[in-house]
């Protein structure tokens, strides 16, 4: 079958690179187009995904469609050729508005849906409760943004004939086909990393997304530093200079890693307690460093920390990802 991948961060490339490892597609039937986002941290993690990419003879191509209209109207043209002759449709980004408009433009027989972080989960109770596409932390929409949401589940299924499946790590309940991730690519190409005597504390965009309030963060930050001797600080692509140097200030060297953090982890060194806020990484590090001896601890969300901009199911969302990573993966909990 000849397959054409849609990405747009580090991650869904990565999830691409397992499902293509998971279901032994051969190079020559897979072809990867990065539709680049604009922050830089992200491309610069996306240029190095390429590159690990098309080291593995992977056919890899970048377009621009976020530099205006004129680059979108060429990015659309660009996929309709690529779209020809295509039996399945690999997709990182379901909410993704570009991704949702090249659904709109082509039939393909089958459409598979790879772990975009969290995102994955919200697809999944969106799509089995009938609502439209939006991210769980939108508050605000515009009318027409809106209206390519609510269109979006009927182009998937225009598109595919409802001939559509999951690629995930995450727990998902959908009425949809799933195949676990199980991350095997990234452990076979790397072997144990050294796990250090300190802890390490991965960082999320939540305040930057305004879910979460700065200053409960940094108090959240600075526990966790003294609690499980932490020395460094993952940061995530999306986080705010400003934000990293306050953190940094705390006495934490912040890391922005040049890859997505299950590679990074696996490479080492990793902490002894690699502790994380409710996000992706509390489902996928436990798989990733399942044979060392790191410990893996999420740290729950006070309420008391969600701003008064905050999605009012951000609450319950963010308590599913903890909940269900305690239960699933047995990691320890904590509050700050």
């Amino acid at each position: 079958m000849k397959t054409l991948a849609l990405v747009e961060s580090p991650t869904q490339l990565l999830n691409v690179l397992e499902w293509a490892h998971r279901h032994d597609v051969q190079r020559d039937d897979l072809t990867t187009v990065v539709l680049a986002p604009r922050p830089e941290q992200s491309r610069l993690q996306l240029r190095r995904m390429t590159e690990i990419a098309r080291n593995l003879r992977q056919v890899v191509r970048w377009h621009e469609p976020r530099l205006g209209a004129a680059s979108t109207a060429r990015t659309v043209r660009a996929m309709a050729g690529e779209l020809i002759g295509i039996d399945r449709l690999v997709v990182g980004d379901p909410f993704s508005g570009v991704i949702q408009v090249v659904l709109g433009v082509t039939r393909v027989p089958e459409v598979v849906i790879v772990d975009d972080g969290t995102a994955t989960m919200e697809f999944a109770r969106l799509w089995a409760s009938g609502e439209e596409l939006v991210r769980w932390h939108t508050t605000r929409t515009s009318p027409h943004r809106r209206q390519i949401a609510s269109l979006a589940r009927r182009r998937m299924t225009a598109a595919t004939g409802s001939k559509i499946s999951l690629f995930s790590c995450l727990p998902l309940e959908v009425d949809l086909p799933v195949v676990r991730n199980d991350f095997g690519w990234v452990r076979s190409q790397y072997g144990q990393p050294t796990v250090k005597i300190t802890g390490d504390l991965v960082g999320t965009s939540l305040v930057e997304t305004g879910v979460v309030d700065e200053e409960a963060y940094l108090r959240g930050v600075g526990t966790l530093a003294t609690r499980y001797r932490v020395d460094r600080y993952f940061a995530h692509r999306k986080e705010e200079p400003a934000k990293l140097a306050r953190i940094s200030a705390l006495g934490l060297e912040v890391l922005r890693p040049e890859l997505p953090i299950e590679l990074a982890a696996r490479m080492g060194p990793v902490g002894r307690y690699v502790v994380s806020f409710p996000s992706t990484v509390v489902h996928t590090l436990p798989t990733v460093l399942s044979d060392t001896a790191a410990e893996l601890v999420v740290c729950d969300i006070a309420q008391d920390w969600f701003t008064a901009e905050a999605a009012a199911t951000s609450g319950s969302f963010l308590s599913h990802v903890s909940t269900t990573a305690r239960r699933d993966h047995g990691l320890a909990a904590t509050a700050c």
